[in-house]
């Protein structure tokens, strides 16, 4: 018996999240593990009267890819990638592999001189988002997601579903509900010039005077739940120290500290895959600053599952993103990767907005 959670996600990101309409040219990318949503999402957009491609991966074929292939073939980037890049008007990601840790032993510098070739094309991709093209991330639960979360594949299901409100008779309306709760903050934000994070072994500052804050409500990600914006590039100052792992392409990298002066990464050290983490910041020269600095607002997300879908969404959390900024906040750092990594603000957190503190030990505490 199909799983009616399943039909009602489709029905979300088709009618929600991506808008659907007639005459769309439209992509989904996944895993051929998400075969029951993808056919879901593509009878619905069918009926919608797009016109749609579908590109699905295959087991190990990264794996073989990197440990096979010649430098050439690493700075070799696909047509299609270009197509992609250019063409579409929607684009739907739905991640769930086989087996997450593929590419755990997967040399850094090969990963680092891909993403490198690739640069331009991944900032012409987010450049036409979301004005251009509307697209949406999400998971389908997988055996393999469910181990990495340290879960069943029935608690996982349940999560994943949960986390996406789809137990509720009508998501969308939850959903609404929610964007209407988020977007007080961000024009709160939005007056603001300067914000101050700390917590644990983190003190960082920055100016975000005309910068937009995002409220992320389920139509670019989904599950949702956070706000976010670009700090003016050259006034990051201080410190951050990652309270979970940051993951990368499947590869764990633990206890990162990053230390910043005039809004560059200057000082930057992991415990474990400190070889990948240098990499990443060495891929080209806006690696090294932020291009995303975020508040996690679900609080129906209480575990660390090693998907940062759902780990930046986790309430009581932030998280900054080093690498290409979002264009709509007005961020104008540019980089072939854009990594986000999770900060614990439930013990001992505190934000401040222009000197005023609003935010403490992972609550809003301020009326609005």
């Amino acid at each position: 018996m199909a799983d009616i959670r399943v039909e009602k996600l489709a029905k979300l990101l088709v009618d929600y999240s991506l808008k659907i309409k007639k005459g769309d040219y439209f992509v989904i990318e996944a895993s051929d593990m998400a075969y029951p949503l993808i056919k879901e999402v593509y009878r619905l957009a069918t009926r919608k009267g797009a016109n749609i491609d579908v590109n699905v991966t295959l087991p190990e074929l990264y794996a073989i890819f990197y440990r096979e292939a010649s430098d050439e073939q690493l700075e070799f980037v696909k047509p299609s990638y270009r197509f992609l890049s250019e063409n579409y008007d929607v684009m739907l990601s739905i991640w769930g592999e086989h087996n997450e840790k593929e590419l755990s032993n997967t040399d850094s510098s090969k990963i680092k001189k891909a993403k490198t070739a690739s640069k331009d094309v991944y900032i012409k991709l987010l450049g036409r988002m979301p004005d251009e093209l509307r697209w949406c991330g999400t998971q389908f639960p997988t055996q393999a997601s469910a181990q990495e979360a340290g879960m069943s594949y029935e608690e996982y299901e349940d999560f994943v579903y949960g986390a996406g409100l789809m137990n509720y008779d009508d998501p969308v309306s939850e959903w609404r509900k929610i964007s209407k709760k988020q977007q007080k903050w961000c024009d709160f934000l939005n007056t603001k010039q300067t914000l101050h994070i700390k917590s644990e072994e983190t003190d960082l500052k920055m100016k975000i005077k005309g910068r937009k804050w995002i409220n992320c409500d389920g139509q670019m990600n989904f599950p949702d739940g956070e706000i976010f914006t670009t700090p003016l590039e050259e006034t990051v100052e201080g410190c951050i120290k990652f309270s979970f792992p940051g993951i990368y392409m499947g590869k764990e990298i633990e206890d990162i500290r990053l230390e910043f002066s005039n809004g560059k990464v200057v000082k930057a050290s992991a415990a474990k895959g400190e070889d990948l983490l240098l990499a990443l910041l060495d891929t080209d020269e806006g690696a090294r600053y932020v291009g995303e600095i975020a508040i996690g607002t679900n609080y129906g997300i209480k575990k660390f599952t090693k998907n940062m879908l759902f780990d930046e969404k986790i309430g009581g959390t932030v998280h900054a993103a080093i690498g290409s900024a979002p264009k709509e906040t007005g961020g104008k750092n540019q980089s072939g990767i854009h990594w986000d990594m999770l900060c614990d603000m439930k013990e001992h957190g505190e934000i401040y907005a222009d000197n005023e503190l609003f935010y403490k030990k992972g609550q809003f505490i301020k009326e609005l």
